[in-house]
């Protein structure tokens, strides 16, 4: 595969509109909008913009969470967010410009709506985005940070801060992070319900136990309960800012690791015993899912790191030859929802002259490119007729132009030749070789017997087929076809075809 292939499978986005809608209804985010809001008249801050005392408690009581004890924290943690994403702007006081030493209870300055605020609701679905962005990057850099009653317990102690002794650290924290959230958007992506919730012993699994390690050791265990633990904190920072949607770890096992210091992972899917476990056990350690929000987010930062993350739609205003080449990486579902989209810009006619005339070629990816080009031909009206007939007595289109008008019981098809049938079907089972999907393998081999058992003397003809992947398609049937006898056939067939293109 060439360097500017795919390296990840495309995903759906919900529209822009969607999205933004999202963002602005994440509890994070609704609070920070509805501070900034509240600071129509000033709100005086400490240094950093942080929210003193007394307005916090009014600021608390202003989002309705007075009668919760994690009330002033959630205010505060809403209340930086707007600081952070220009929701608020900060005025510095007269003593705060002149570098004065200020009380911990005095006001550094002074907070006000800031004009990020106004394109929350006069600004395109897009400076939306932008904002929530913005704060959803604070949010995971607060995800990332260590225990702050590890960082207390330090400092109480009159001690220097230690990262080390925090076993904490800052790079590896934030790559972690990365490396989950890359997991959970592949998974999505693969996933034929993007709903799909992932157990958390699985996630954290997929990150440190080793892909050729049977059976993990007690020692992996133990890291990946720890490192449970650790995405359970995590998950629940990001939460609230609309990222993933999660269901925490039961606190009851919680409080059951801190009391024997054991680990707390599940028997049966992503855990340790064959034992099958109830959707309800299962639950009790926790279940993750990207929200379509954090689809979005998670490919925009992929985007920014240079990673070819594509979408669904990306391809609707390139040319057939790049629609062509990337759809035999999609999965069947995004590459027919791309295939629709891209249709959709052009005339029938058009777009299946365009589609066959990419189809052509003798390179390596061309019997690929051809079956792409069949399937989504598949999805063209009866409208685009003529331009499959210009194609008839084409060597390399002519077999597929025959498919597509006998699908539509359109009249006057002429019988191929059957020069054109093997080289017709030398091409198919050419682009069906690279997949390395079981399901796809056991048609392959269907198709592999059927033919031999269809046609007498089909290894006799096939050798001969000049098509550039006719030894290696008679190779693959060697492998493949169940009867002995017919796969040596298929051996010897492949060793005169070789011959025959190298003399």
């Amino acid at each position: 595969m060439s360097a500017d292939r795919p390296t990840l499978p495309p995903v759906r986005l919900h529209s822009e509109a969607e999205l933004a809608r999202d963002a602005l209804s994440a509890p994070l985010m609704a609070r920070a909008a509805k501070l900034a809001r509240w600071a129509e008249r000033g709100v005086p801050v400490g240094v950093g913009g942080q929210i003193l005392e007394e307005p916090l408690a009014a600021a608390t009581e202003h989002l309705g969470l007075t009668g919760d004890e994690d009330g002033p924290a959630y205010t505060a943690e809403a209340w930086q967010l707007a600081v952070d994403t220009g929701l608020v702007e900060i005025t510095e006081t007269e003593e705060s410009e002149d570098g004065a030493d200020l009380p911990d209870d005095a006001a550094a300055g002074i907070a006000t709506p800031g004009e990020e605020l106004g394109l929350l609701t006069s600004g395109s679905p897009q400076d939306i985005l932008d904002i929530w962005l913005g704060g959803m990057e604070t949010v995971l850099a607060d995800a990332a940070a260590p225990d702050l009653a590890d960082l207390a317990d330090q400092l109480t102690e009159g001690g220097e801060l230690d990262l080390d002794a925090l076993d904490w650290n800052p790079e590896e924290e934030a790559e972690l992070l990365d490396g989950i959230l890359g997991n959970l958007y592949l998974l999505t992506a693969l996933n034929e319900r993007p709903d799909q919730e992932v157990p958390l012993p699985a996630l954290a699994a997929s990150m440190i136990v080793p892909d050729d390690m049977d059976e993990p050791t007690d020692d992996v265990l133990e890291e990946v309960s720890e490192a449970m633990m650790r995405l359970d904190d995590q998950f629940r920072v990001l939460e609230p800012i609309g990222l993933v949607a999660y269901q925490p770890v039961d606190e009851a096992l919680i409080e059951e690791l801190d009391e024997d210091g054991e680990t707390v992972l599940p028997q049966g899917p992503g855990g340790t015993s064959a034992e099958p476990l109830t959707d309800e056990d299962v639950s009790r350690y926790g279940l993750v899912r990207l929200t379509p929000l954090g689809v979005y987010a998670v490919r925009a930062r992929m985007l920014d790191a240079g990673v070819h993350a594509p979408a669904v739609g990306d391809l609707a205003d390139k040319g057939a030859d790049v629609l062509l080449d990337a759809l035999p990486d999609y999965p069947e579902a995004l590459a027919q929802a791309e295939s629709e989209l891209w249709l959709t810009a052009r005339t029938p006619a058009d777009a299946a002259r365009d589609l066959l005339a990419a189809a052509r070629g003798d390179d390596e990816r061309a019997p690929r490119r051809r079956l792409a080009a069949q399937q989504t031909l598949s999805l063209v009206s009866p409208d685009a007729e003529a331009a499959l007939r210009e194609v008839l007595d084409d060597r390399q289109l002519g077999g597929l132009a025959r498919v597509w008008l006998a699908e539509r019981a359109l009249p006057g098809i002429p019988e191929p030749s059957q020069e054109m049938i093997f080289w017709l079907t030398v091409d198919t089972i050419a682009a069906q070789l690279d997949s390395a999907d079981e399901e796809a393998t056991t048609e392959l081999r269907d198709l592999v017997q059927g033919l031999t058992e269809q046609h007498s003397g089909f290894f006799d003809t096939a050798w001969r087929v000049d098509h550039p992947a006719t030894a290696d398609v008679l190779e693959a049937m060697g492998r493949l076809h169940p009867d002995k006898k017919a796969a040596k056939e298929a051996r010897k067939a492949a060793f005169k075809a070789r011959s025959r293109q190298s003399g």
